[in-house]
């Protein structure tokens, strides 16, 4: 009995050992945050993310790429999201008025400047007037009421009084990468774009022209209120603005803000 008894208390043991060691070597489940960030920021940000995670071991970025108003309007919406980078400030405030944005997180960290591209062989005109050339007859932009990029050349339009004459030639996108991909393919006879977007295809598209716009392009950044994890939302955000994320921003042709 003694050593029946003694036998079943060592499995005892034995399985306590052998549980507490595979609790031990399980791999932690990595923390993963959700960045929402503007198509056109799609590059720098994938660079900035590799960088976070390096930084922060255990740690997986996940980006959720696409227009700022389409992004605001799931955040509002409840989709889990901690970060939210925007190409405008209009989009922001939307967040900012439904609650969607943690206080005292938002800054602006970078700026950009609207172009018009075309083909790379293609014709390209002096001015926005030129536009209305019947070679032109395809004008590709994101759509104003979603894409800040939309709403800066709209507003250009405006202010040169061609909206009217053009728009029934104009071709409305998704998101300012879709107006690259339109005019890159020669779907489009010119688009606006910002310079970021034009510079990741020199051998496609063609700049002609800086398009003055009277609202200055600054993307703003916030962790979201909702965050599961509000400190490492905080610190993405720091990185970002962040000498090191501003050398990646750099790189890919973005300003100070």
């Amino acid at each position: 009995m003694r050593v029946s008894s003694y036998l079943k208390e060592y499995d005892v043991h034995l399985l306590a050992t052998f549980a507490l060691t595979l609790a031990l070597a399980a791999p932690t489940a990595a923390q993963e945050i959700v960045v929402s960030a503007a198509a056109s920021l799609t590059n720098a940000f994938r660079d900035i993310g590799k960088d976070f995670e390096a930084r922060n071991a255990g740690v997986k970025v996940t980006f959720n790429f696409a227009a700022s108003d389409v992004l605001v309007t799931q955040i509002v919406k409840g989709a889990p999201a901690d970060v939210f980078a925007s190409a405008d400030q209009a989009a922001m405030d939307r967040g900012e008025a439904a609650g969607a944005i943690l206080a005292g997180t938002r800054r602006d960290f970078a700026a950009n400047a609207l172009v018009l591209v075309v083909p790379g062989r293609g014709p390209a005109p002096a001015a926005l007037a030129e536009l209305t050339q019947e070679r032109y007859r395809r004008i590709a932009l994101g759509s104003p009421q979603s894409v800040p990029a939309g709403r800066y050349a709209k507003e250009a339009l405006d202010a040169a009084k061609l909206w009217g004459s053009l728009e029934s030639r104009l071709v409305f996108a998704q998101n300012v990468r879709q107006v690259l991909d339109y005019v890159a393919r020669g779907e489009a006879d010119a688009g606006f774009v910002y310079a970021t977007d034009a510079a990741i295809m020199p051998d496609k598209v063609k700049v002609v022209f800086d398009v003055p716009t009277s609202t200055p392009v600054r993307y703003p950044i916030a962790a979201v209120k909702d965050s599961k994890h509000p400190a490492l939302a905080k610190a993405f955000v720091a990185l970002v603005a962040s000498d090191a994320g501003q050398a990646e921003l750099r790189k890919y042709g973005f300003r100070a803000p």
